[in-house]
């Protein structure tokens, strides 16, 4: 991985992205610089103000902000581990920092909140309004995100939920809006939960804003949901199964319809992810022998599971590509059982079918159509 400095108001910092992806990209865009520099510029780290960051990438916001000592919360769970990446090689830029997600969020009130702004319209919908909750009435929004990546509601997501102060000038491709706290909050809102019923699945399924395909079955998972309730059916009783990558969490409710006595994971790298499959759980199958993990992939002291069941993401912040495919194949064959399987769906022009065999000695395609391939590999 590229270490590079990153030259801000209160000194430098040495950066780098942790993990697989492009080496050459920079742990810091255009935005966590305007940022920093609108926070140095508009507020007074000698009134000691309550400082809270959302979704920072990998550190550059919580490390440059270090002398105002910001509370962390962010969705992805990728950020704790570039922090503290990042924390070694800035000695002293994130003594006492930890990071919350939405599955603990921060309570109280702050002087200051600072927003990465997201791609999605409806999470930046429900950021704003959660907000609205924890700022002082005095307080100060400060939004900022690469031109390209801005929903393309923003403006209207901005008007309906928080009073618009100043939308700064663009530079360098990117753009910091501050705002006051409005009146809008997240409670009654319609917009905190969408769902829909699986074919014949018999519950419904509902997510949170960041979630992928939270209205709608994507067609990819449609494609996978036959093969699921085939291979649990034949699974030994308590068999342990991992949803990775689980979403809203259809995949391992329809495992859960055909036999509720597995020992079922649900996984995910989004904490939104993780309460949404949490949330449906409880409502299709409240006595299910089943655990919920916020992580990047499968952790080390997860143990072996007969089934693990994957939709894999083709993007990670903005990049696209297999990288985050290949590690997730990587981590699975490492925590299957002898015998287990590994079955997933992906995206035809992407040749899953040629990077399982770089893990996976046995790997079978089961089903296709023109976009999707279903999939599954096994070591033996």
């Amino acid at each position: 991985m590229t270490t590079a400095v990153l030259d801000y108001p209160d000194g430098q910092l040495s950066l780098s992205r942790p993990g697989g992806g492009d080496p050459s990209l920079r742990a810091w865009d255009a935005a966590d610089e305007l940022l920093l520099q609108e926070v140095f510029q508009r507020v007074d780290a000698g009134k000691a103000p309550k400082v809270l960051v959302v979704d920072d990438q990998f550190g550059a916001l919580a490390l440059g902000l270090h002398r105002y000592q910001p509370d962390l919360v962010a969705d992805s769970a990728t950020l704790a581990e570039a922090l503290a990446h990042n924390a070694r090689i800035n000695p002293g830029a994130a003594d006492g920092v930890s990071v919350r997600s939405w599955l603990n969020p921060p309570e109280g009130v702050y002087d200051v909140v600072i927003v990465r702004i997201p791609r999605h319209a409806d999470y930046l919908a429900w950021l704003l309004r959660w907000a609205n909750g924890i700022l002082k009435p005095d307080g100060v929004l400060l939004a900022g995100g690469m031109i390209k990546h801005l929903p393309d509601r923003g403006v209207e997501v901005f008007a309906q939920a928080v009073h618009t102060e100043q939308v700064c000038p663009a530079r360098k491709k990117a753009r910091v809006v501050v705002c006051r706290r409005g009146e809008a909050t997240l409670e009654g809102w319609s917009g905190v939960w969408k769902g829909y019923h699986p074919d014949d699945a018999g519950f419904r399924v509902e997510a949170l804003p960041a979630v992928f395909a939270r209205e709608k079955l994507d067609i990819g998972t449609r494609l996978l949901l036959p093969h699921v309730k085939r291979l649990v059916s034949g699974l030994a009783t308590n068999a342990p199964v991992l949803d990775l990558a689980c979403g809203n969490g259809v995949v391992g409710l329809t495992a859960l319809v055909v036999r509720q006595d597995l020992s079922l994971t649900f996984s995910d790298v989004s904490s939104q992810a993780v309460v949404s499959a949490r949330h449906n759980v409880s409502g299709a199958f409240p006595d299910s022998r089943v655990h919920f993990e916020h992580g990047d992939g499968i952790a080390e002291s997860a143990g072996l599971f007969d089934l693990i069941l994957l939709n894999p993401p083709f993007h990670e912040g903005g990049v696209v590509g297999d990288h985050v495919a290949l590690r997730l194949f990587g981590q699975a064959a490492k925590h299957l059982t002898p015998g287990g399987r590994l079955l997933m769906v992906g995206n035809r022009h992407l040749g899953y079918h040629r990077s399982l065999r770089r893990f996976f000695p046995q790997v079978r395609q089961l089903d296709a159509n023109p976009k999707f391939v279903v999939l599954e590999a096994g070591l033996g």
